[in-house]
């Protein structure tokens, strides 16, 4: 099943675009001859990559006044640069200014470089499992770059993976640093080797691998070239040092502690005029003119009444008001956005728009002021929280939740989640975050946390900000919570079938998900750990086989010499070329010529295995909580646009398991003793959707009668007996079956099933005209999209298609084949929540103590068992999981028991 991925975290060499726009664009200037140029390059370049990925945190990044540690290592260290032009100079403070009211995290490190807070960023992502782009104009980046880390260069719109830094440099990623210190860098005053240049030390490298073997065998290297290298020898060292970029800065803060994109238009507009933008300037007045017909706003109190609560006289009168309280809104402040972590420093609440408070626990700068001691003002709380009749409203109530589980409180009551209501009412209109909606639906702009905090390094955690700051702050976001709840709530009552969704799935959903996620799975180290190294001996003998089939020892990562080796010596055929002319050697490229000869196939193994290696076996071990032992993730319920939750820290959706090597990892999580683990998984429920959608007679039956519908399908398509059909014939139908719920065309299935397009046409008008109800139900869920802009699950959740009726005809195109998929997709999500919110009531209601729930991946769910029950808790789940929604044709559930994950599915 495809999965929308987690964005990319975005981090902005600032520094290195600063100098690349004052010397590309022109000497611009305000009236009072303040210069510009600079400003408007650098902005543009940040505003377009807002633009080119949404959703994205977008961090930038520069480097800081003064001297680094490499001035420490090396006093000549960048000696030969200028001085910075005064006109530059005037034009940073300006810059930061803009970054930080565009909302963007703004990072200015002492000591290291701009690059080192990326590379170490970027490192602490890639351990996370987290994409990162790199948008940057300095070639030095490049040792960054991995299976998860990209280069772009948004002045020149060129991006950089693997295969572009070799295609570029002509060594892989691994050896960029050897490369820099061979060439050296005049303008940075690296010292490298005199006379070295690109060609020589890409020489070098093919045929020694690395710096250290060059330096070695210098006294090998003949003629001039070869003193020079004798003497940088004591010297190369070093220069290979001032070329690291760190990946260790020690940082306090992480990638969750930066936030998304939140503008601040006011302070925008005033700068943008003050440095007279006209462009910029009326795009945001047009902004706050245009008014957002599917978007009502909310009136604003006319005046906001915010208390502190730091007396226990005013918590008891708050305690009395919330208790008689039909409904309340309730945030809390916490030390840290990872949940297992977090401790609380604060709460608010609100009851009435316009009025909130604060009442602050943990408040412990110099000079904090006397607050209520925590726990007794939670042991006050604790029942009111815990009571399920007294209705809390919250944004992300699971995260408030599983933080106050931290302190023995057990949140019910969650009557309402505005940011569920949000993402219900419509998944792809805007962010699902607080100050996203206070944008769209109150147009209000909310007190950012940078503006109380501080941004960076010096960013302070929440116990660390002032009472005076963080009392209006916190209220604010209680406040703000109710008024979106008032807007938001009779949208849902308004729309189709929403409020049934918000009601009877979402929402029940929260407490189900934090339970999950507080109990956690159980996972082996020690099996992690040997699977790593047995991958590391796995892609060590892949390499030796490699060097045996082609005749000659090479650099797996070195395209140059895949390319001599591929096309000079083998032969294989040029599928298709480089920008620059030259056969490529990319990864869909080597899958085409796997079908021809062993090495590209050797090659893409060991391809896979590195990845698995790096995203997987290496960092789970470190996801391991060191409270519980078992690993923690998050579920997302508002990512996705069909209603599919997603998982983060890790991503269990993407753990593979279609190979050996894969489904190891499912071995690593583990039943605790005297457990097994039970995995129950729909089998075929898309396809079973789709019968039950189109209602097509043979679908239907087939399904009806048990058959393997892939091999029903062969049957039909190639015309021949059931029982006839051969194992190649239940492929091509297999592709089939699945290629046309998601819209694909005869050129893909051609692609997938390596026949010609006509062939497969052919396939599809068999397909068609053996189960005409499907062409029929594609044709009308085609034109519906385009009439009203959306679809709709079995059970009313709309998935809207903005690009429906585009101008673009690719992207009109990709909005129809997801108006076919989104009805199957988001009805197989629906009906799995749905087996949750009744599994989790049966195991709580009478096997309190003897199974719980504890993972939930695509379609299958998965238990932990005691084993002394293991029979009548399958057969429960089974019974409940097949009775999670009534279709026409029977939901088919298959459950396994084993030891791990593995031995379970």
């Amino acid at each position: 099943m495809s999965q929308q991925q987690t964005p990319p975290v975005v981090l902005v060499d600032g520094s290195s675009y600063l100098f690349r726009a004052y010397h590309a664009l022109p000497p611009l200037t305000t009236s009072k001859n303040q210069p510009t140029g600079a400003i408007k390059g650098v902005i543009s370049m940040l505003r377009r990559l807002e633009q080119d990925f949404p959703g994205s945190k977008v961090v930038v990044v520069f480097d800081a006044k003064g001297k680094t540690f490499r001035h420490a290592m090396f006093a000549e260290y960048k000696a030969n640069r200028p001085p910075m032009p005064e006109d530059l100079a005037s034009q940073i403070q300006p810059i930061h200014d803009i970054v930080r009211a565009m909302g963007l995290p703004l990072l200015i490190i002492p000591e290291v470089e701009a690059d080192d807070v990326i590379g170490t960023l970027a490192h602490e992502a890639t351990r996370k499992g987290i994409d990162v782009v790199i948008s940057t104009g300095d070639k030095d980046m490049a040792q960054l770059v991995s299976d998860h880390v990209t280069l772009i260069n948004t002045m020149t719109e060129t991006r950089m993976d693997r295969d572009g830094v070799v295609e570029k440099f002509g060594v892989t990623p691994d050896q960029i640093i050897d490369y820099l210190a061979l060439v050296g860098d005049k303008v940075d005053n690296i010292p490298g080797v005199t006379k070295c240049g690109p060609k020589t030390a890409v020489k070098w490298l093919e045929e020694h691998h690395n710096l250290d073997t060059i330096m070695a065998r210098a006294d090998e290297v003949k003629g001039k070239i070869g003193e020079y290298l004798r003497e940088a020898l004591d010297t190369l060292p070093l220069s290979r040092e001032l070329a690291t970029i760190k990946t260790d800065v020690e940082l306090d803060f992480s990638l969750e502690d930066l936030p998304l994109p939140h503008q601040d238009d006011t302070r925008l507009l005033d700068l943008f005029r003050e440095y007279e933008f006209r462009s910029w300037i009326n795009e945001l007045e047009s902004k706050d003119d245009a008014a957002t017909p599917d978007a009502p706003q909310a009136d604003a109190p006319a005046d906001k009444r915010y208390s502190i609560i730091t007396s226990q006289a005013e918590l008891d009168r708050w305690l009395e008001r919330l208790a008689k309280a039909p409904l309340f809104a309730f945030d809390t402040e916490t030390t840290s956005l990872r949940y297992m972590d977090a401790e609380i420093v604060g709460v608010s609440f609100a009851i009435e728009p316009g009025e909130a408070a604060y009442l602050p626990l943990a408040h412990d700068y110099m000079g904090a002021p006397d607050q209520l001691d925590r726990d007794q003002a939670l042991a006050q709380l604790k029942p009111l929280l815990e009571d399920p009749d007294k209705a809390k409203l919250g944004q992300n109530l699971k995260y408030d939740k599983n933080v106050l589980a931290n302190h023995g409180i057990h949140l019910e009551g969650i009557a309402e989640d505005t940011m569920l209501e949000s993402y219900v009412l419509n998944s792809v209109a805007t962010r699902h975050d607080m100050d996203s909606l206070a944008r769209e639906y109150l147009g209000e702009s909310t007190i950012t946390f940078e503006s109380i905090a501080g941004k960076g390094a010096k960013q302070l955690t929440f116990n660390q900000i002032e009472l005076d700051k963080a009392g209006p702050y916190a209220a604010e976001d209680a406040d703000i919570t109710l008024r979106l709840h008032q807007v938001l709530r009779p949208k849902l009552a308004e729309t189709g079938r929403l409020k049934s969704v918000y009601e009877e799935i979402d929402l029940p959903l929260v407490p189900v998900l934090s339970r999950m996620e507080q109990r956690g799975a159980m996972v082996s180290a020690s099996t992690l750990r040997q699977h790593s190294q047995e991958l590391a001996e796995r892609m060590a003998e892949l390499e030796q086989e490699a060097h045996e089939v082609a005749g000659e020892k090479f650099n797996l990562g070195s395209t140059k010499q895949l390319q001599a080796i591929f096309y000079d010596k083998l032969g294989l055929p040029v599928i298709k070329k480089t920008p620059k002319g030259a056969p490529s050697t990319a990864e869909p490229v080597l899958q085409e010529l796997a079908h021809e000869h062993e090495l590209p196939r050797l090659l893409l193994e060991h391809r896979s295995l590195s990845k698995l290696k790096s995203t997987y076996t290496d960092t789970l071990p470190e996801l391991i909580h060191h409270r519980t032992g078992r690993i923690h993730t998050s579920y997302h319920q508002a990512v996705t646009a069909t209603g599919r939750l997603s998982s983060s820290e890790p991503n269990l959706q993407n753990i593979p398991i279609r190979t050996e090597q894969g489904r190891r990892i499912r071995q690593a999580f583990i039943a605790p003793a005297g457990y097994k683990l039970v995995a129950a998984d729909y089998s075929q429920i898309e396809l079973r959707i789709m019968a039950h959608l189109s209602g097509d007679p043979g679908l239907l039956t087939a399904f009806a009668n048990g058959e393997d519908i892939h091999k029903a399908t062969a049957a039909e398509v190639f015309g021949v007996a059931l029982d006839a059909v051969t194992s190649d014939q239940r492929r091509s139908a297999k592709a089939i079956n699945f290629g046309l719920i998601y819209g694909m065309s005869a050129f893909g299935l051609a692609r997938q099933l390596d026949v010609a397009r006509g062939v497969a046409q052919e396939y599809i008008d068999r397909y068609f005209d053996r189960y005409p109800g499907v062409l029929k139900y594609m044709d009308n869920i085609r034109k519906q999209a385009h009439d009203d802009g959306f679809v709709e699950t079995l059970f009313g959740r709309r998935l809207y298609l903005p690009e429906i009726n585009a101008r673009n005809k690719q992207l009109q195109q990709a909005a129809e084949r997801t108006a076919i998929n989104a009805p199957m997709q988001g009805t197989a999500a629906d009906i799995i929540k749905r087996a949750m919110l009744e599994v989790e009531n049966w195991l709580l209601t009478e096997h309190p103590e003897t199974a719980r729930m504890i993972m939930q991946v695509h379609d299958e769910l998965i238990l932990e068992v005691r084993e002394d029950v293991l029979e009548p808790i399958r057969d429960g789940l089974v019974k409940r999981m097949s009775a999670a929604a009534s279709l026409d044709v029977p939901l088919l559930v298959e459950a396994g028991v084993g030891n791990n994950w593995d031995e379970a599915h």
